[in-house]
């Protein structure tokens, strides 16, 4: 089973981590770290650095516990959402985790829901960790 994270080192990210392992162990499945960034300028060099450690402390986590997985960060001038969504088709992921954040109204209508376009456009079942 390919299980996909949506990651960016937050707490609820950490805690869809925390239930893919779960979910690997119970179905023997390997899982794909990804980190979307939209990238572009140099003042991003210090947001990838930061993205790349996460990664690496969230395979370093995986790897302790005999887990199969591959770490992605994504640059591709993609929205979060087109980006794990198109992830997910090409990697042919049979399960997405994701953790989410109550946004207000608002919030959703200015900067988009990333979990929401997941949860409308993966081909596959998404799991939300809150």
């Amino acid at each position: 089973m390919k299980i996909m994270v949506g990651y960016d080192g937050s707490p609820e990210a950490w805690d869809a981590l925390e239930l893919a392992k779960k979910n690997a162990k119970a179905f023997d499945g390997h899982i794909y770290v990804v980190t979307s960034m939209k990238g572009g300028d140099e003042d991003d060099k210090k947001k990838i650095d930061k993205a790349k450690e996460s990664l690496e402390y969230a395979q370093n986590n995986l790897e302790k516990n005999d887990i199969a997985c591959k770490t992605h960060l994504l640059i591709r001038g993609l929205s979060h959402g087109e980006d794990l969504v198109k992830f997910v088709k090409e990697n042919k992921i049979d399960q997405v985790v994701i953790g989410i954040r109550k946004k207000s109204k608002v919030e959703k209508l200015v900067f988009g829901s990333t979990a929401q376009y997941v949860i409308l456009n993966a081909p596959c079942p998404v799991l939300t960790v809150k």
